[in-house]
């Protein structure tokens, strides 16, 4: 009996050490990395060991997304990028919308703007055709190890921009990419329609931004004036009024808008004469607008 208690006691220490350390049970190349990356904390070696995983077939979905993010953290992000588009083919079709997930982070990470932008707006896409939580309205997600549902409303907002704090959630956003091309025009038309479905200071104040940066500093500053006048939900962080003060004072820095009436007839004559020789009218239609207005009519509610 004493012997079977000691065998038990130790089953039961052994039990909790997978618990404390989150560690699966067992001997496979998967429980192996998972030992080394969370209980030896060796990255390296531990990357070199999910490798096994896959390649031996085992836990493929885990030991490529936890691969990944290893790599993140141990500033192989490139490489992390290659894995998963090598090899995602060898897992799950559950597993997809993480991977495409630690994608976006990764490209973010690189600075491959342009690759993130693509992949949310197939994120986008795939809300509009129905494909996206597989065909539900909502999907059970994990944060700081609580679950917790979400609403196809909730996603679409979360991947045109972050919300008014970044989570575990928020890989990247449409319109955080958008600015990181300087391509302001797309981004405010992101952070409006954001606004739309889930409206808070932070994306007021990101829109204000855009409106400054495309000159239309009226329209910029009556949005973070409603931003002061507590209009919106996180109106009353410090960190956020004290952005819309900043974004308002460089308003007031610009200079002043000068009226065609002050140019002076006989100048305006001349500009005329000029512009007529030099070419026929043209469409000021900015190319912008005609890259994003397919997916911008995909996504209107």
């Amino acid at each position: 009996m004493e012997g079977g208690k000691r065998r038990g006691g130790g089953g039961e220490k052994k039990d909790l050490f997978h618990v404390i350390h989150k560690v699966p049970a067992g001997d496979s190349p998967y429980v192996r990395a998972k030992h080394l990356q969370l209980v030896e904390k060796d990255p390296e070696t531990a990357i070199v060991w999910f490798w096994k995983a896959i390649n031996a077939g085992d836990r493929v979905d885990s030991a490529l997304k936890d691969m990944a993010v290893v790599m993140k953290q141990q500033d192989r992000a490139e490489e992390a990028v290659e894995a998963i588009k090598s090899f995602r083919h060898l897992c799950s079709k559950q597993a997809q919308e993480s991977l495409d997930n630690l994608l976006i982070d990764l490209y973010k990470k690189c600075g491959r703007v342009d690759e993130q932008i693509e992949l949310l707006k197939q994120k986008l896409q795939m809300i509009h055709h129905g494909e996206a939580f597989n065909g539900k309205t909502t999907k059970t997600a994990r944060s700081h190890g609580k679950k917790f549902q979400v609403s196809i409303q909730q996603e679409t907002s979360r991947i045109l921009v972050a919300g008014l704090w970044e989570s575990t959630l928020c890989h990247g956003n449409l319109g955080w990419a958008y600015m990181q091309k300087n391509n302001y025009d797309a981004a405010e038309v992101v952070y409006r329609k954001a606004q739309t479905i889930e409206p808070d200071a932070n994306k007021a104040c990101n829109l204000g931004l855009c409106l400054i940066k495309n000159g239309q500093f009226d329209e910029a500053r009556a949005v973070l004036e409603e931003v002061l006048h507590r209009r919106f939900l996180g109106s009353d962080e410090s960190k956020i009024i004290s952005r819309a003060e900043e974004l308002l004072r460089e308003i007031e820095l610009q200079p002043p808008a000068v009226s065609p009436l002050e140019i002076g007839e006989e100048i305006m004559e001349r500009l005329d004469l000029v512009m007529n020789d030099w070419a026929p009218f043209k469409s000021k239609r900015l190319p912008i607008f005609e890259e994003i207005s397919t997916w911008r009519d995909q996504i209107t509610c």
